[in-house]
C-alpha cells in the first residue's frame, strides 16, 4: 500500500532581520564566527553552540547528528565524544567532516568544511574534568552507538559505576573518550534576507595561508 503524501509547503517565513555586507567581514572568519556565537549565546541562550556534525560512513554515505561545539580557536572547532562511537569511527576512516550552525532567532546559518584530528590527552583530560560528575559517569557507562538489550537497566549500571568511583574525588577520563578539533578550511556565513535573496559569503583557506572571500548567489 502506497504511503500517503504529506504536504510540507506551508509555514513560509520572511527573513528580514539583517544583512551581511562585504564591509562587515573581517580578514579572518574565526573572528566573525566568534562574534556570531557570542550574539547567539545572548539571544538564543541554551544550546546556542549546537551544530550538526556531518561525517561519511564506511560505505561512503553521509550521516549527521547534533553535537555541541566546546571551543573555538585558530586551529578550529572543538567537540568531544566517545572514540568508539559511530561518529568517531567514521572520522577515523574519513577525517573529512562538516559542521552546520543554525540560529533561527537570528536568521543566520554557518557551514564549515574541514579535516578533524584528535585533541591531545591533556586537552581531553582538562575538558573531562570540567564536566558534571553524572556526565563523567555516563562516559564510562555508555557503549555509545552499540546495539543494547531492550531491558538494559541504566539505573543499575549507574549505581555500579558510582560505587566504583565513590572513593575518588575526581573521576578519571575513560581512555575511549576525548576530543576532536575540526579545522576550518572553508566556511560560509549565511544571513537570511527578504524574498529569499539571502547574503552568502564564503571564506576559503588558500595554500598561502590567506583567506579568499567570495560571495555566493542565494
Amino acid at each position: 500500500m502506497k504511503t500517503p503524501y504529506t504536504p510540507l509547503e506551508q509555514g513560509r517565513k520572511q527573513y528580514d532581520q539583517g544583512a551581511l555586507h562585504r564591509s562587515d567581514l573581517p580578514d579572518s572568519p574565526i573572528d566573525l564566527l566568534r562574534a556570531w556565537l557570542k550574539l547567539a549565546e545572548e539571544v538564543v541562550g541554551e544550546d546556542f553552540q549546537a551544530m550538526v556534525l556531518g561525517t561519511l560512513d564506511a560505505s561512503g554515505f553521509p550521516t549527521g547528528r547534533v553535537v555541541l561545539a566546546r571551543g573555538l580557536d585558530e586551529e578550529g572547532i572543538r567537540f568531544f565524544t566517545n572514540y568508539q562511537s559511530e561518529k568517531a569511527r567514521n572520522l577515523q576512516d574519513h577525517p573529512q567532516a562538516s559542521a552546520t550552525f543554525f540560529w533561527k532567532e537570528l536568521e543566520r546559518q554557518v557551514r564549515v568544511r574541514g579535516v578533524v584530528r584528535k585533541l591531545s590527552v591533556d586537552d581531553s583530560d582538562r575538558y573531562f574534568a570540567s564536566r558534571p560528575r553524572e556526565s563523567q559517569l555516563g562516559a564510562w557507562m555508555s557503549p555509545q552507538s552499540e546495539v543494547i538489550p531492550d531491558e538494559m537497566d541504566w539505573e543499575s549500571s549507574r549505581q555500579t559505576w558510582e560505587q566504583r568511583f565513590r572513593d575518588l574525588p575526581d573521576i578519571p577520563r575513560p581512555p575511549h573518550w576525548g576530543g576532536f578539533v575540526l579545522s576550518i578550511q572553508a566556511i560560509e556565513f549565511w544571513q537570511g534576507r527578504p524574498n529569499r535573496l539571502h547574503d552568502r559569503w564564503e571564506y576559503a583557506l588558500q595554500s598561502s595561508g590567506v583567506w579568499q572571500i567570495v560571495r555566493r548567489s542565494p
